[in-house]
This record gives structure tokens, C-alpha cells and sequence, in this order.
């Protein structure tokens, strides 16, 4: 019976994607460690550290002939994580299998088949980033011209253009794969070299072994061994949390674009959505909300993860336990939001009648520092600051047009026409860089070679 919501039939789904829960499956994990195990016996054969025989008959078991049970119950027996499994296999290969795990430590096992875990979670969310950046490169092409309410401190500030705020998080996107590319090579390395990095019990020839070994896995062989410096797994971890910082900020920021009184976005509707249990009516930004709210959990468990990096003397398990409560969780909930972003992002409603309704909500005080720069040319910035200033809370305070207000003051009326007024006034024409920035970062993210 599932007792983590990740494992739940009815709702695991939206914390997580079955891809991934599988790659950080108790049955992936043995089968990991059964193909290090595998990897390390034949290169120790030809090695001539083990016989031949034996390092051919170790290569031949097989992990879904574990019993999952029977290496629990050893497990509960021998209080100990991993040789249980040892006996399994050992029990698979009869006589030759007294050279099962010959020379290494059961970290080294445990550490190389996380890392096997990851190097599939590296691939399924580096995917994920391109197939995202890809979306916002097309998305924001599609609204480049599209005029909204840029907002600052939560009230609106000077217009944009949606694909402007969709350009912004494609940059991002091109920097969470440059991440993704700086690290791989750092994280995707494997660890074989005994009790305490040393590979005394194989001695000289122990770091061939080590290095033979990971290359068979697809693994880079460390400089020196890391049981004891999880830096590694930290710097996954924090791109993980970077990538989803913005994923939860795109999520949260449509969530409030799609409030009833904005009205600017909406997630894609399906006949039969169902948004309330009591109110029909109700459309609710469930998906938006389910982007946003995996982000505090990652964050919560990396700053576990970061917890690893303090271990003691060459090595202990009190640090290293936290990496398998957090590590799987913040990949799981990681693959939920890049899938959700991927079903959403294609598809959010666009209400571009609402946008430009709200750019004109202020009565034309969104444009005051456009007026105030223009009477700047002629009584100076600070002066024309002091009268738009006093225009514009007038014309707050008192519920009236930005423009009525300005052409009541002798000085404003003398410098600026109503005619022009009108041009200065209107948010379209004020979008300054926007749409060469939405070129220039997609010709970016196209010269980055990533996507």
C-alpha cells in the first residue's frame, strides 16, 4: 500500500510522471547496482583479478530474479543495506559467486547506481528543458506583438508585450541547459575504489579496474574518490531547484494573470473540467496552481541534499541517507512540472482584447513617465517629474482622464498640444525594446545550439 503521495494511484500523477518514479524505483535501484556489479566482474576478468569462469558466470545474472522480499528480510537480519543483495547474487552464481563485490565498498556500489539513476533523470530533464525552451521561442514569436500591463510591486507600471514576458523565460530556459551542459560531466561520475577511496584491496592495479568499469557504465572516472565530497550531487540538486524556481514562477505568475478581475490568460479548458464540487461555474487555474506549488518541496528537500555535503572523516551515513530521502523526490517532482509546463505553455489562452482592456485601466497615468521625459526636452527632468507628478495624483484621487488633468496646467498645455497628447498617451506606442529583445533572444537561444 503507497504511503507517499509520489506512489498514490489517484493523485501520485500530479506529483510526478511515471517515467520518472520508475527510474527511482526500488527495482531500478537493485538493477543498477546488479550492473555495476555485472560491469565491475568483467573487467576484473580480463584484468585477471578474478578467474575468468567466475567473472562469466557473474555476468550472467539476472536482477529480476531478486527477490525484493527475501532482500528485505535480510536486510532486517544483518542491519545492514547492501549485503543482502551481495547474497542474492552470490546465491545466482554458486561456486563463482564467492567473487561477487571482490574489492569494493558498498558505498561505491550505492553511490554508481545513484549516479546511473541520475545520468536517466540528466536525460529526461534535459529533454524536457528543450522541448520548454522550444515552446517559449514559438510562443513568444507568436505574441511578440501582443500589448499587455507590465506590473512592478503587483500594480501596473509601463506596457510590454506578452511575448516580451514569454522571451524572458525562454532566457532562462537557455541558461537552465547551459547549467545542464557545465555539470554533466562533474555529476555523471561514478565512484569504485573501496573503503576509503584508496583501492587498497585491489591495489595498483584498482584504479584501472575503476576506470574500465565506470567507462562501461557511460560514467567518468573521478580524479579522486567523492564518498566523502557530495558537492556533485549538491550542484545537480541546486539546477534542479533553479529549473523549477522558474517553472513554479510561470505557474504562479499565470495563476494570478488568469484572476477574474485580470482575465488576461487562462489554462486550456477540457469538455467535462470540473473546477468546483459546489460551484458550477468555476474554471480554476488547478494546472497553473499545480505548476507553482512543486516548486517549496524541491526547495525544501535541496536544502537537504546540501546537508550531505557535511559528512565526516572519509565517510558515514548520517549525511549520506539524506540524498536517498531527497534525491528521488526532487527529480519526481521536477518531471511533474516540466510535463505539466509542456501540456500548458502550447496551449494557455491568450485573451488579448483583455490585455489591452487593462493597459488602458489608468486612464492613461501608465504613460506618465513617457509625458514627463517629453516636458523634460523643454523645462527640465526634475521640474517636469514635480508637474506630471501632481497631474497624475490628481487624476487618481479624483477618477479622471490622465489628459484632462495635464491640459488644465498652463505650463503642460504651452509645451504639449492635445493632439500630442493623444500620441504620447497611447501604450502601444510605448513599448520601447520589447520586440527587438524578443528577436534578439531568440536568435540567441538559437545560436546556442541546445535547443
Amino acid at each position: 500500500m503507497a504511503s507517499h503521495i509520489i506512489d498514490f494511484v489517484t493523485l501520485g500523477g500530479s506529483f510526478g510522471t511515471h517515467e520518472m518514479r520508475e527510474v527511482w524505483s526500488e527495482e531500478s535501484r537493485i538493477a543498477k547496482h546488479v550492473a555495476i556489479e555485472v560491469a565491475l566482474a568483467k573487467v576484473q576478468g580480463e584484468l585477471g583479478v578474478i578467474p575468468k569462469a567466475a567473472a562469466d558466470k557473474i555476468a550472467s545474472v539476472d536482477a529480476s530474479k531478486i527477490d525484493i522480499k527475501e532482500v528485505a528480510a535480510g536486510i532486517a537480519k544483518l542491519k545492514h543495506s547492501f549485503v543482502s543483495t551481495v547474497r542474492a547474487l552470490q546465491n545466482q552464481c554458486g561456486e563463482e559467486g564467492e567473487y561477487v563485490h571482490y574489492g569494493p565498498t558498498t558505498q561505491d556500489i550505492v553511490d554508481t547506481g545513484m549516479v546511473l539513476q541520475l545520468k536517466d533523470s540528466f536525460a529526461i530533464v534535459e529533454r524536457d528543458c528543450k522541448l520548454i525552451a522550444n515552446i517559449l521561442k514559438k510562443q513568444a514569436k507568436r505574441y511578440q506583438n501582443t500589448p499587455m500591463s507590465g506590473r512592478t510591486h503587483g500594480v501596473q507600471a509601463l506596457p510590454i508585450t506578452f511575448g516580451f514576458k514569454l522571451a524572458v523565460y525562454l532566457d532562462e530556459f537557455v541558461r537552465h541547459l547551459q547549467r545542464l551542459q557545465a555539470i554533466k560531466e562533474r555529476v555523471l561520475t561514478g565512484n569504485i575504489n573501496g573503503a576509503v577511496c584508496t583501492n587498497a584491496a585491489m591495489g595498483e592495479i584498482g584504479f584501472e579496474v575503476e576506470r574500465r568499469t565506470l567507462a562501461a557504465l557511460g560514467l567518468n572516472a573521478p580524479n579522486i574518490g567523492w564518498q566523502s565530497a557530495r558537492d556533485r550531487i549538491s550542484e545537480y540538486a541546486s539546477v534542479v531547484a533553479l529549473i523549477s524556481g522558474t517553472l513554479g514562477k510561470i505557474g504562479n505568475e499565470f495563476y494570478n494573470l488568469m484572476r477574474t478581475e485580470i482575465n488576461e490568460v487562462e489554462e486550456p479548458f477540457n469538455e467535462g473540467k470540473v473546477g468546483s464540487s459546489t460551484m458550477p461555474h468555476k474554471r480554476n487555474p488547478a494546472l497553473f496552481e499545480g505548476l507553482a506549488s512543486l516548486t517549496a518541496p524541491i526547495l525544501k528537500d535541496v536544502s537537504l541534499i546540501y546537508g550531505s555535503m557535511n559528512m565526516e572523516h572519509e565517510r558515514e551515513a548520517i549525511s549520506w541517507r539524506l540524498e536517498w530521502l531527497a534525491l528521488p523526490e526532487i527529480n519526481i517532482y521536477l518531471s511533474a512540472q516540466l510535463q505539466l509546463a509542456i501540456s500548458l505553455l502550447p496551449n494557455i489562452q491568450v485573451n488579448a482584447d483583455n490585455m489591452l482592456k487593462n493597459l488602458n485601466l489608468l486612464n492613461g497615468l501608465m504613460l506618465s513617465e513617457r509625458i514627463m521625459l517629453e516636458l523634460g526636452h523643454t523645462v527640465g527632468k526634475q521640474t517636469a517629474h514635480e508637474l506630471v507628478y501632481d497631474g497624475a495624483m490628481k487624476s487618481h484621487e479624483q477618477k479622471r482622464p490622465f489628459k484632462d488633468v495635464l491640459l488644465e496646467n498652463p505650463r503642460i498645455k504651452a509645451t504639449i498640444t492635445a493632439d500630442k497628447l493623444d500620441e504620447l498617451l497611447d501604450p502601444r506606442k510605448y513599448l520601447g525594446g520589447a520586440l527587438q529583445k524578443v528577436d534578439e533572444v531568440i536568435a540567441y537561444a538559437d545560436k546556442s545550439g541546445l535547443l
